[in-house]
């Protein structure tokens, strides 16, 4: 049975088109399973095999370069414990964001929050002479001595959001989208928090595009397995 997206495919190429333009409406694995009567186990393992192919095109982007980039970070994974929300919340893993006004996005899980944590990934993806725009953290402040001469802050815990176009809503935008997205799976293994942000990254960059017909073109390429 001859499957150019899949090698070796125990299902037809017919079928993996139908299963994968259902992963790009954003259709459960169980939905899917049923829909085109085909084991959830291979459903799953194929939306695995369709993320992780998502992620090596994100880690393939080019860096932002210059511009207007946003900075922000976000928690995801445990439920809030009262008492310890946001920054350093109980048992949740952090996720750093960087997004170029309109532009794309870039997403990296980190260890923490740290300068020594984050400024490598700034360094990596913007040139110092992009207008970077933050929150008051603490963290940014060695964004000068990175070279980063026009940063810019929105100071959140004066009840500050917007002025002008001093303001970070577009990746808070972007964190509001994932989070949304996430939430449908009821809980998501932290070893697999990557591929779904990924995949959010993924959806958010090319959210101008057919993502069936890139896939498609790109799968020609290489099969999945």
């Amino acid at each position: 049975m001859k499957n150019k997206y899949i090698k070796n495919a125990k299902i037809s190429e017919a079928k993996f088109r139908v299963i994968l333009k259902l992963f790009c409406l954003g259709l459960e694995a169980q939905k899917v399973a049923e829909f085109v009567n085909v084991n959830r186990v291979t459903v799953n393992r194929i939306f695995n095999k369709i993320r992780e192919r998502i992620a090596e095109i994100c880690e393939t982007e080019s860096p932002f370069v210059n511009g207007e980039i946003e900075l922000d970070e976000s928690y995801f994974g445990a439920k809030r414990v009262r008492g310890k929300g946001g920054r350093g919340a109980s048992g949740k893993t952090p996720v750093f964001g960087m997004l170029k006004r309109d532009g794309r996005v870039y997403t990296q899980i980190v260890k923490n929050c740290t300068v020594a944590e984050l400024m490598p990934i700034i360094r990596g993806k913007a040139d110092p002479s992009a207008t970077v725009y933050t929150d008051g953290f603490k963290t940014y402040d060695g964004l000068a001595d990175l070279g980063y001469k026009k940063h810019y802050r929105v100071n959140h815990g004066e009840n500050e959001f917007a002025k002008e176009r001093n303001h970070i809503n577009g990746i808070e935008n972007f964190w509001g989208l994932c989070k949304v997205r996430l939430s449908k799976f009821r809980g998501i293994h932290k070893h697999k928090l990557y591929l779904h942000i990924k995949e959010c990254e993924f959806r958010y960059n090319l959210r101008s595009q057919n993502l069936c017909v890139y896939l498609q073109n790109n799968l020609r390429k290489k099969p999945l397995f």
